[in-house]
């Protein structure tokens, strides 16, 4: 099983900026958010910690794998989408100009970004490798595009029921793999370990 999380806050999510690539860390209450992803995902028989390469994802692993007692790789893949020339903008200026190919369109891209396509290409890529290893559970933390394409490669549908996602900061969105290599959604958006808090 995978289980993707989603990096803690930073200031770009609270000030409702697309981060994309823009590498930020963790906010203070980020960093509370990951301490209790990390607490709950202890006992659950972690073997690896997969990252994507920005800091707000890698800090976000670092604490997992040390309640795991798991290393921590990097794997490329699990970036977010990069949105160009939109990256730190304000969410809501974006939404009063942008081309409406963005919202019906999983081929669109933003002025020197990439595609929800191209984001889906690469997680699947991941995916199948992951699911190839055998059946060990892995953590892989990401960001929020790479795991509604997750979902939708999981569930074999287009890149246009992203759209459609909400999923919050620091949870969990689990998918599992049947013995003929066919994927499955097993959990999505599971935040319970913010509500005991």
């Amino acid at each position: 099983m995978i289980s993707f999380v989603r990096h803690g806050e930073t200031a770009h999510n609270r000030d409702g900026r697309l981060q994309g690539r823009v590498d930020l860390e963790l906010s203070e209450r980020g960093a509370e958010q990951v301490a209790r992803v990390a607490a709950r995902l202890s006992a659950s028989g972690v073997a690896r910690v997969v990252s994507s390469p920005l800091r707000r994802a890698r800090q976000t692993a670092r604490a997992i794998a040390d309640a795991c007692g798991a290393a921590v790789e990097v794997d490329e893949r699990l970036v977010e989408v990069d949105y160009g020339e939109w990256d730190g903008r304000l969410l809501a200026e974006i939404r009063a100009e942008r081309h409406a190919g963005w919202m019906t369109d999983p081929a669109f891209t933003p002025p020197g970004g990439e595609s929800l396509l191209a984001v889906t290409q690469r997680v699947a890529a991941f995916c199948q490798e992951e699911f190839a290893r055998g059946d060990e559970h892995v953590v892989a933390v990401s960001h929020v595009s790479p795991i509604k394409a997750a979902v939708v490669w999981a569930l074999g549908v287009d890149e246009r029921a992203t759209l459609r996602m909400m999923l919050g900061l620091a949870t969990i969105t689990a998918i599992g793999a049947r013995p003929d290599g066919s994927a499955y959604l097993v959990s999505f958006n599971d935040g319970a370990h913010h509500e005991r808090a």
